[in-house]
């Protein structure tokens, strides 16, 4: 039996398939974490983070750790304990927040939105109005687990204006759908590059403005997690590059092709892919009659959210038909939905009509 996996097709909610250049990229040589030729990759590779999150923000940087470590340095070094916190949350990953916040003894308040819709502005403006003064507001871009991306800009307006920081989880979005850090107002941002971003898992770009930084360095308390606080972390990333942890060197190789892979195709012409693929992969379904799932107008061309259709009593058995048969992956349902939805990617890599074109088929021969 071989010790290798069995290719697959990568269309669930990551990851995502990559290209050769990544793949080859990935089985270079390593070098030391102090190798100068290290750090010139490191600014090239920080640079094109600058250009996909649509930010200036000098510390923007590849942390080591899949896009739940992003999210956890985050806030373990914006958060203190008894730090008011306002959370919006429609979907898992919105859960995930609540947890860590709580983990960290702060004063969280939860905005409940539906799963499958859109957090509202109105709902931080209220909550905001009975809090007052707010250390840090939060909430997820796309949301992985229900296929939905919430506009931010107006929720980062509301964070500002009552005097607070406003975080966003980007793990789906950036590299998929337009990110504007900076028009939008964002302080602080997490991704992970094994979706749309086209690398393979265990990077978590993030990306850090300066008010945001100011806030983190003048806490009271010391940083609770040693390995994520970002004084130590900027310390090796920037000059004087002091030892701080072996860095993922071959996941660096990688992901600095797929952000150069990135800048060849162009942005606009990268989403302009994903809604196209997505469109595709709409077209197919609705001859099946299969509906979607999340919010209209505000469905993410990458995560495809749509009801497990009619008739089907056992979903898991129809994916891992799909799985062992075809060598396809799709996903199903969190929390919740679990049982209720399935989750379709069309990300990086994997966002090709050929792709879809073989999914469709398959669905239909199985169901």
């Amino acid at each position: 039996m071989s010790a290798l996996p069995t290719p697959r097709i990568l269309l669930g909610p990551g990851p995502s398939s990559v290209t050769p250049r990544v793949l080859e990229a990935l089985g270079r040589a390593p070098i030391g974490y102090l190798d100068p030729e290290l750090f010139t990759i490191l600014g090239d590779l920080r640079s094109n983070l600058r250009t996909v999150y649509g930010t200036k923000n000098d510390f923007t940087f590849p942390l080591t750790g899949t896009g739940m470590a992003g999210m956890e340095s985050c806030l373990v070094n914006l958060v203190e304990a008894g730090d008011k916190v306002l959370i919006g949350v429609n979907g898992f990953f919105g859960l995930r927040m609540v947890e860590i916040c709580r983990r960290l003894n702060a004063d969280v308040t939860v905005i409940n939105g539906e799963w499958g819709r859109i957090l509202e502005p109105e709902a931080f403006a209220a909550e905001l109005d009975k809090l007052g003064s707010v250390k840090l507001v939060a909430c997820v871009h796309a949301e992985t687990s229900t296929g939905v991306a919430t506009p931010l800009a107006a929720i980062a307006e509301l964070a500002h204006a009552h005097g607070a920081l406003f975080l966003a989880d980007m793990v789906t979005s950036l590299g998929g759908i337009p990110v504007e850090i900076d028009n939008w107002g964002v302080d602080v941002a997490y991704s992970g590059t094994q979706k749309c971003v086209g690398a393979p898992p265990g990077l978590s770009p993030l990306t850090i403005s300066e008010r945001a930084w100011e806030v983190a360095t003048t806490r009271k308390t010391a940083v609770p997690n040693w390995y994520l606080d970002w004084k130590l972390l900027r310390a090796y990333y920037d000059a004087p590059h002091a030892y701080h942890h072996t860095v993922p060197v071959n996941l660096l190789f990688a992901l600095q092709e797929a952000l150069t892979e990135m800048m060849e195709e162009g942005l606009e012409a990268r989403y302009a892919r994903h809604r196209d693929v997505s469109a595709y992969l709409m077209e197919g379904l609705d001859k099946m009659g299969i509906r979607l799932f999340s919010q209209e107008g505000y469905r993410l061309p990458n995560l495809n959210a749509i009801h497990v259709p009619e008739g089907v009593t056992d979903e898991v058995a129809v994916r891992k038909r799909l799985l062992e048969e075809f060598g396809l992956e799709i996903g199903g349902g969190l929390g919740d939905l679990k049982g209720k939805i399935w989750r379709i990617g069309t990300m990086g890599a994997s966002a090709t009509r050929r792709n879809v074109a073989l999914l469709v088929a398959a669905l239909n021969e199985i169901l």
